[in-house]
């Protein structure tokens, strides 16, 4: 065998191993790249799920329970491509056909329940936050087309207004059982300032109005509370007339 030879199998063995070495780098980086894909639909399939499951009842509506399925379809197939054996997702995609076929009939489970504090005012919002993202993330992804996400986006922004006029209603109706007019009016003058302040409030004329008149009702009971009855008037001047007899500035002064 020749040195050129020889020269020749050991380019040739190096040639090899540097091959083997970029395609175990490849299987690697695929594996990785798999591994971060499945990780992240998994965490979109849960927040999606999430918003699903623990929306209040009284503001979800049948097109928006439509909305939530497709989601979840659409994510739901893509981790299948990557977890082909994955036996409880794909009866899960069975499920979500037939409820995506149901149109407006679809079963809507979500409990209603009364929004009542800031606290669960924000919650209600950080999920309304999320449907947001999950909505654009599935325009970046081609899923819903430019109409589809341009209509969701002003739906997301209507139930946002939704979800503070009920709050704010809700705690001014529950200040008032609890006898507290003075802070349930500041409660119905936050959803009139907040109504007033929207870029389309016309939309929202008939709750402007209402949320107005509670407020014209609860000022007045306040004013009322401010009044003194009738005994108090009395007293008062019944007070005054004697005050003003003991009164050293109502005597006549005498100067010599």
């Amino acid at each position: 065998m020749t040195p050129l030879m020889i020269t020749l199998f050991i380019v040739t063995g190096i040639a090899i191993l540097i091959v083997i070495g970029l395609l175990n780098n490849m299987v690697e980086s695929n594996k990785l790249a798999k591994a971060r894909d499945k990780l992240e639909l998994t965490d979109r399939l849960r927040r999606c799920g999430r918003i699903g499951e623990t929306f209040p009842g009284q503001l979800m509506t049948p097109a928006l329970k439509q909305l939530l399925t497709r989601l979840e379809l659409n994510i739901s197939q893509r981790l299948l491509l990557l977890d082909r054996q994955n036996a409880p997702l794909k009866t899960r995609l069975e499920e979500l056909h037939g409820e995506i076929a149901k149109g407006d009939d679809i079963a809507i489970g979500n409990p209603p329940f009364p929004i009542l504090t800031e606290d669960q005012a924000k919650e209600v919002r950080f999920l309304l936050e999320a449907l947001h993202a999950q909505v654009t993330r599935a325009a970046q992804e081609g899923f819903l087309n430019p109409a589809e996400t341009k209509h969701w986006g002003r739906e997301i922004r209507s139930i946002l207004v939704l979800l503070h006029i009920e709050f704010f209603n809700n705690l001014g109706q529950q200040l008032l059982g609890e006898g507290q007019p003075g802070r349930a009016r500041l409660a119905f003058e936050r959803g009139v300032q907040y109504l007033k302040g929207q870029p389309d409030a016309a939309l929202y004329q008939e709750q402007l109005e209402y949320l107005q008149k509670m407020l014209k009702r609860t000022n007045a009971m306040v004013l009322s509370q401010m009044e003194p009855t009738g005994n108090e008037v009395n007293e008062l001047t019944d007070g005054l007339k004697a005050d003003e007899k003991e009164d050293p500035f109502q005597k006549k002064t005498n100067y010599d």
